[in-house]
């Protein structure tokens, strides 16, 4: 993996399917390209990727499409953290093979109660099972809906134990706070703290952070990496505002669904609304709300309105 650490704003890519549930490549191909156009790094395999109704197998096949598709393995940073201990070496060593820049790990989240020691135990079997020095890991800090977190003590005991491989946070508890004390704690050890959430972006910057990993990124790319470029502007306070409206438009809605509403018709290809079980797309009143909802702010996708993927990106 590179040396030189990712900063600014990253996806968590949206996984588009086929009529059969399947990944489809070719698309997410297309929108990984539409998002490097807009600055904007590839956290695939997140929360809000579908990650956890992947494979493995599925994971590392996008991964390697992807890379022959000369799409920039230094740009991506994809999701790695599973339950099982097999599963997370796994794509860990694949990520690390390919050249990714990093890799962001949830705990593993089934079992609640676990110990410090055992979240310790966890990560340092990865990394030691992996056995690279290029890995580069970015925990993953999601206590509202891995119901684990990742406290400041135990990040102090793996960037003891594993310094130049530990390397940052994404902080997704919703909590500024939370946030802003990982920066003051940790900001003098060469640790990235990324926040899950545009909302908090500007305060990020502020604080000395390196950015934000965002669902929103997704749909709104050119917009937010602008205001982690230029967050010492003089408008950078109204440009927050404005991010963080379109935030609170499609919160009114289940996340992954909605996106994917807005890719479909700003790209017109009416399969990317699909979702794999357990998850279902966004209703007719649902999709309807929020078309306009982003109609009256005049929302847009420059690049993709009224085109499929391919016909943008070739």
């Amino acid at each position: 993996m590179t040396d030189n650490r990712i900063q600014g704003v990253l996806a968590p890519v949206v996984t588009p399917f086929d009529r059969t549930l399947c990944p489809d490549a070719e698309r997410l191909v297309c929108q990984c390209r539409w998002l490097l156009c807009n600055n904007v790094g590839l956290a695939l395999f997140g929360t809000n990727s579908e990650g956890n109704s992947l494979s493995v197998a599925e994971k590392v096949d996008l991964l390697e499409t992807l890379v022959e598709a000369a799409i920039p393995a230094e740009r991506m940073m994809p999701g790695t953290g599973c339950c099982a201990l097999p599963d997370s070496v796994e794509l860990t060593r694949q990520a690390v093979r390919l050249g990714c820049g990093g890799v962001l790990m949830l705990p593993p989240f089934y079992y609640k109660g676990v110990t410090e020691e055992g979240l310790f135990r966890s990560y340092a079997e990865i990394i030691e099972r992996v056995g690279d020095s290029r890995l580069r890991i970015y925990l993953y800090h999601i206590p509202p809906i891995a119901r684990i977190s990742i406290s400041p003590n135990l990040i102090e005991r793996l960037l003891k134990s594993y310094p130049g491989t530990v390397v940052g946070i994404k902080d997704s508890s919703g909590d500024w706070e939370n946030t802003r004390a990982m920066l003051e704690t940790f900001q003098s050890q060469d640790f990235d703290v990324f926040v899950g959430s545009e909302t908090f972006l500007l305060a990020t910057r502020r604080a000395g952070g390196a950015g934000c990993i965002s669902a929103t990124a997704n749909v709104n790319p050119g917009a937010i990496a602008a205001l982690a470029a230029a967050w010492r502007a003089p408008d950078a306070d109204a440009h927050q505002a404005a991010l963080t409206a379109l935030r609170q438009i499609f919160q009114r809605y289940p996340m992954i669904p909605a996106l994917k509403a807005a890719i479909s018709v700003h790209c017109g290809h009416p399969g990317w609304a699909t979702v794999r079980p357990p998850l279902q797309p966004l209703d007719q009143d649902q999709r309807r709300s929020l078309m306009a909802e982003l109609g009256a702010i005049g929302f847009s996708m420059p690049g993709m309105d009224g085109t499929t993927p391919s016909d943008v990106l070739g």
